[in-house]
């Protein structure tokens, strides 16, 4: 049936160019936000880090993975690479919104964003970019 097949293979290229799209609205301002940006990003994902070029750094990698990550999902090159980085960064994010949550009632509105990304990003990375994609797929 190689109806269901494209079929998937378009539910994926909808699903990675929506969450892509949304990744790089989120990741531009902090890519543009500049050093200060990306050190209270870290600062607040990683609290145990020391201050400094290591939160720069640090913060400067989570701009990218969610500017750069979008782009190469919507995009579906180096599919797997964006996915894990995005899992990583979406992990931090979750935990760091997690200290938030008071109730289960405010568990959507503290920390559901990250966690729903999380878990999109996983399963992506799980099921491939599928047959509309640019580029590489690893």
């Amino acid at each position: 049936m190689k109806f269901a097949n494209y079929s998937v293979d378009f539910g994926l290229l909808i699903l990675r160019v929506g969450i892509g799209g949304m990744f790089l609205l989120h990741g531009y301002p902090k890519l543009v936000g500049g050093a200060e940006k990306w050190e209270s990003l870290a600062q607040y994902g990683l609290p145990f880090l020391p201050d400094g070029n290591i939160c720069v750094l640090f913060g400067l990698a989570a701009a990218l993975s969610e500017f750069f990550g979008g782009l190469l999902l919507i995009l579906g090159g180096y599919h797997r690479i964006a996915c894990g980085a995005l899992v990583i960064t979406m992990a931090v994010a979750f935990n760091a919104k997690l200290g938030a949550v008071s109730t289960m009632s405010s568990f959507a509105k503290d920390a559901g964003w990250p966690l729903e990304l999380l878990i999109v990003s996983v399963a992506l990375f799980f099921a491939g970019p599928g047959r509309y994609k640019l580029g590489a797929t690893n």
